[in-house]
């Protein structure tokens, strides 16, 4: 039996296209996963913070400028936020 190069080829080509596209869809994927959990535990140590801030009279705003922080940057948003509340 004779396999036709051309058909080993086009498999080969195949192969690597669907490794190619494959690999590009899994990169953003990533991204979004990692964006999606900082940010609902920036959003839960900002739940946390506010909810014990009561008890010594601290709390943090939350504003658009927040959210974006912390939902951009996670946790180090929060620090972030805690930092600029400080110091301002």
């Amino acid at each position: 039996m004779h396999i036709p190069w051309e058909l080993i080829l086009a498999f080969g080509v195949g192969l690597a296209l669907l490794w190619v596209i494959s690999y590009l869809l899994l990169i953003p994927m990533r991204f979004l996963w990692r964006l999606m959990t900082g940010s609902v535990l920036g959003a839960i140590a900002l739940l946390v913070i506010n909810l014990l801030g009561r008890i010594v009279g601290y709390s943090l705003t939350l504003n658009p400028f927040t959210a974006m922080a912390v939902g951009f940057l996670g946790l180090p948003g929060v620090g972030l936020i805690l930092v600029l509340q400080l110091v301002l």
